[in-house]
């Protein structure tokens, strides 16, 4: 009998053990099946996530600066993993699905407690959808059968392949609606109550945990007492399971709802309309804006321009970097973006405007680093005409000899005209175009003398780009828009010798472009700075740099408008201290040390070049070793005199006794040009030697044309010129050709030169280098044939 029951027991444990096989075999048959029916449609049917954002952008600090509607107008903004606070992961996964971090997209579990309690009760008592699978439906909304219930499933265990469960937690978070055209918690957040998710607190975070559930009927703002009352439902939930802290679930119990649906951020328009251009792919753009600069910066250009505007002066634009890490600080593209009227809308850091004398700090840092001047050198601000190019200065005046720290600080423009020449225009182009001048480079052909005054269009952007060049020893950098910027483009565009020695001349305060109304202020900022006036008076322009910040101003308007008081010192520069004390005023600014390889120097005060033994009044000057010219003074020359000082000798005339010597000023032919047609006084060399007068008159330049004594009848409605052209010696290089003894132009000897004649008598001039001169006289006569 025991022998039998043992038989029946083995054989039944046989029997046990070969239904376990067989079932173990089926189960991992049907496991084979469906993953291969898996693998199948999943390359037939790959999973596509392809969410659009409402694209933001964010500030160094992570507020959110501007927002913009999706394509199908929904503020859908995208929230980061970093963002997902372990309070609202907590409450989210409490309230949808506790299981989320165990099961692979479905829980089988609440599978089959769902479909028991559909088939055998009749009704839906309880979902089975895990939050995997509600990412699946928000992703593709269906209208609810079994068949899109399958499909969510596959969908959702594709979802658990490719993403963490806390990418598909950013996801769910990214797509939940909160009714009307809000979706994702981000979005809500922002909307509701004007924070990003993670600085909500908890009864915030319940609140936004519950909506989702019931998004047509607990709406923030409508019915925020039926919101209360279902969120602190889901808080005594939470204390029951102890899903927080109980005294931070009572607090929350105890804080009013008094959110509201808010206007979407709107800060810095201009600035956020460029980067959804330059970034058109990136949900969040991450900028370096300083916000709160912003808007200081924007609260003084709009109290600036309301004072401005019974002048009818309307908008202004600054643009400001660090100058340690390149970053765009501040961008206000016009006094009110919103008005209309005025342009409002145009973006005046990229509009192209013409500078002014904005531009003269950099040809004169050229001619530095080429030898040509220091900032003690003399320089002729006298008339001049490079053919048929007449420039004047601001004011209608001249000054004689000056220095180039004093044309600088002073904005002379013949003196900036003569050193670009000097310096060569393609040498300023070029430069120019390395700083990424856009119209510069486009028409760098085109471009002549009248480039330094204004004869261009540049913008904002570029121009400060240009003169934070200065305050990074000469080198320029690129900015920096985005916070993940990494590219890093430098170009020398001078020696650190020459920025700082136009540094230093840009820091002096007896200048004309020195606003009146700061003249006794006790906040005066430590700042180096150069203003521009563009012709008509149509651009205000101040650009300044110190250690810190390069902050360029642009006053004026959109239309083109000139206005008599607009200025750079009157409209601009105001503006521009105004900004440097609002962000910069109580930090500390290092001022920036001399290079070591910059050299001193003692130099004549008559001419800035090193000192010749009849020098006697001396300054110190900025120079760069074995590249300023070593050159010796010589401010005057020894002449041989009559003993009488009735005349004067040459050395073909030079009598071997009965004469002396004395200094006169070495002045070029411009200058005494100058001083003689305003009477000004000073030592004349006396006449030459008349019995060597044969030998003199041979070498002086003779004038071919025009004709001395012939009437010149001239067509008013016609643009004729006369020409002139001379004959001059083998060695003559250079002549000056003077109109009713003013300076026409200063050309080639064999140069031919064309000019507008007065009407009446009219007395040409040539002289040579050499100081030979001819004369010839016309009349010249308009008639009207």
């Amino acid at each position: 009998m025991d022998m039998n029951a043992e038989r029946n027991s083995n054989s039944n444990k046989g029997k046990f053990k070969q239904k376990l096989i067989k079932l173990l075999r089926n189960a991992a048959y049907i496991l084979f099946v469906i993953i291969v029916v898996f693998v199948i449609l999943n390359l037939l049917f790959p999973l596509k996530v392809d969410v659009e954002y409402s694209q933001i952008v964010t500030d160094k600090d992570g507020n959110i600066l501007y927002s913009f509607l999706t394509a199908d107008d929904k503020w859908r903004m995208m929230t980061e993993l970093d963002e997902i606070s372990p309070q609202l992961r907590k409450a989210i996964v409490f309230k949808e699905d506790k299981y989320f971090y165990y099961h692979p997209g479905i829980n089988p579990l609440a599978i089959v407690r769902a479909v028991f309690n559909n088939v055998v009760k009749g009704k839906r008592t309880s979902g089975a959808s895990t939050i995997t699978m509600q990412v699946a439906r928000m992703l593709n909304p269906k209208r609810r059968t079994y068949f899109n219930k399958i499909t969510e499933m596959f969908r959702a265990v594709q979802l658990e392949l490719k993403y963490s469960k806390a990418e598909i937690l950013q996801l769910y978070l990214n797509l939940v609606p909160y009714g009307g055209n809000i979706e994702g918690v981000k979005a809500a957040s922002v909307l509701y109550f004007e924070k990003n998710p993670n600085h909500l607190n908890l009864a915030e975070i319940t609140t936004l945990s519950v909506i989702p559930n019931r998004p047509t009927s607990l709406q923030i703002g409508n019915n925020n007492d039926e919101v209360v009352k279902y969120r602190n439902k889901w808080l005594l939930e939470f204390d029951e399971k102890k899903v927080f802290a109980h005294q931070e679930i009572m607090d929350a119990l105890e804080e009013p709802l008094i959110a509201f649906r808010h206007e979407s951020p709107k800060e810095a328009p201009h600035f956020s309309y460029r980067m959804k251009m330059m970034y058109p792919n990136r949900p969040i753009i991450k900028t370096n804006l300083d916000l709160s600069k912003q808007k200081k910066t924007e609260a003084l250009v709009s109290d600036h321009i309301k004072r401005w505007y019974a002048n009818h002066v309307h908008n202004a634009a600054v643009f400001v970097i660090d100058n340690r890490t390149m970053n765009v600080v501040t961008y206000v593209g016009s006094a009110d973006f919103f008005n209309k009227e005025d342009g409002g809308q145009v973006d005046g850091v990229r509009a192209v405007r013409s500078p002014g004398s904005a531009l003269k700090p950099l040809v004169y840092a050229l001619a530095i680093d080429a030898g040509i001047i220091t900032p003690k050198s003399m320089l002729a601000d006298v008339p001049v005409n490079f053919s048929g190019y007449a420039p004047q200065n601001y004011d209608e005046e001249y000054h004689g000899k000056v220095t180039v720290e004093f044309a600088l600080a002073q904005s002379l423009n013949i003196p900036a005209v003569k050193i670009l020449e000097e310096t060569g225009t393609e040498i300023m182009v070029s430069t120019l175009a390395e700083a990424n001048f856009k119209n510069i480079t486009k028409n760098k052909n085109n471009l002549g003398l009248s480039l330094i005054l204004g004869g261009c269009g540049v913008s904002l952007e570029e121009m400060v780009g240009m003169y934070s060049a200065f305050a990074h020893n000469g080198i320029y950098q690129n900015v920096r828009w985005v916070r993940d910027d990494s590219m890093v483009i430098k170009k020398a565009l001078m020696t650190d010798d020459a920025a700082f020695m136009i540094t230093e001349i840009l820091t002096q305060l007896e200048r004309p472009d020195f606003p009146n109304n700061w003249q006794s202020s006790s906040k005066l900022p430590t700042v180096a700075w150069k203003t521009g006036t563009s012709y008509g008076r149509r651009d205000a322009w101040s650009i300044g740099f110190n250690s810190d910040f390069t902050i360029g101003v642009w006053v004026g308007n959109f239309s083109g408008e000139g206005v008599p008081e607009l200025t750079g010192a009157n409209a601009a520069t105001p503006l521009l201290f105004s900004i440097f004390n609002a962000i910069n005023y109580n930090s500390p600014n290092d001022w920036f040390d001399a290079p070591d390889d910059i050299g001193f120097r003692l130099v004549c005060s008559e001419t800035g070049f090193p000192p010749s033994d009849f020098c006697e009044n001396t300054v110190m000057d900025f120079y760069i070793p074995a590249v300023s010219t070593n050159q010796k003074c010589n401010h005057l020359i020894q002449v041989y005199l009559s003993a009488n000082d009735s005349f004067s000798y040459c050395l073909s005339c030079l009598p071997e006794s009965g004469y002396k010597t004395d200094s006169f000023p070495n002045l070029p032919v411009d200058l005494i040009a100058y001083y003689d047609s305003r009477g000004i006084n000073y030592k004349h060399i006396p006449p030459h030697n008349p019995d060597c007068e044969r030998i003199f008159e041979q070498g002086k330049p003779k004038i071919v044309s025009p004709v001395s004594g012939v009437d010149y009848l001239i067509n008013e409605t016609d643009s004729q010129k006369i020409m002139l052209e001379c004959d001059a010696s083998a060695d003559v290089k250079k002549v000056h050709w003077y109109v009713n003894n003013r300076l026409l132009e200063t050309s080639e000897a064999t140069q031919k030169v064309f000019f507008y004649p007065p009407g009446g008598k009219v007395k040409i001039s040539c002289t040579d280098d050499k100081g030979r001169n001819s004369d010839v006289w016309l009349n010249v006569e308009y008639v009207r044939f």
